[in-house]
């Protein structure tokens, strides 16, 4: 799932979003401030968070045109070759049944306003999450479970460290995770403390022997 851009319908998009132009800031701008997710590099300059002026002829911000088209949220093939087979565990599966029943529960509540896309995860009427909705509950999860801060990409990474951990081949944490190449998957992969240690015996055991 994919954002498209919008596209102005009127005949003068610069006049259009004229309201929206961004004008440049004073060169001591205090009015714009570090964000609180800013990155690091961006605290280092003098001009904290100011916005990039628009062009004299721009022609931007068709998303407030009210002509507006072709934008909005849009499925799109998924990367790689072939489908997808996604791997659950029991415990999980008996969760997500329990949520397809609300679901149901909720389709019915909405009536005709619902909108089918055949989605595990949907707002109140079937649409789609949008990314910023999505982000924000994972940033409240991760406040709630007292864990450090991290990006929603790094589960991927999480969960093919626990697989590793767990003894499981490469290749098969590869086909799990969707990964064309092994080298992609080797790079969501991190070597935790105890496996190191387990194989520091095992080599100790190999050249000297068990004690």
């Amino acid at each position: 799932m994919q954002r498209s851009e919008w596209q102005h319908g009127c005949d003068d998009p610069h006049a259009c979003g004229e309201k929206w132009h961004r004008k440049a800031c004073k060169k001591n701008c205090t009015e714009h401030r570090h964000e609180s997710d800013c990155q690091p590099t961006c605290r280092k300059r003098a001009h904290r968070c100011c916005k990039r002026p628009c062009l004299k002829d721009c022609a931007s911000h068709a998303d407030k045109c009210p002509k507006r088209t072709g934008g909005g949220l849009v499925f799109r093939p998924r990367k790689g070759k072939g489908k997808l087979t996604l791997q659950c565990p029991p415990a999980l599966l008996a969760l997500l049944r329990t949520h397809k029943k609300v679901q149901a529960a909720e389709r019915l509540r909405a009536g005709g306003r619902w909108t089918d896309h055949d989605l595990v995860f949907t707002t109140k009427y079937g649409g789609p999450i949008e990314r910023t909705e999505d982000w924000k509950q994972w940033k409240a999860i991760l406040k709630q479970a007292g864990v450090r801060d991290a990006r929603v990409h790094d589960a991927r990474h999480t969960a093919a460290t626990l697989l590793i951990e767990q003894g499981i081949h490469i290749r098969v944490v590869q086909e799990i995770l969707g990964h064309t190449r092994v080298t992609t998957t080797e790079r969501y992969t991190h070597v935790a403390t105890l496996q190191m240690k387990d194989a520091s015996e095992r080599m100790g055991a190999r050249l000297w022997g068990s004690s």
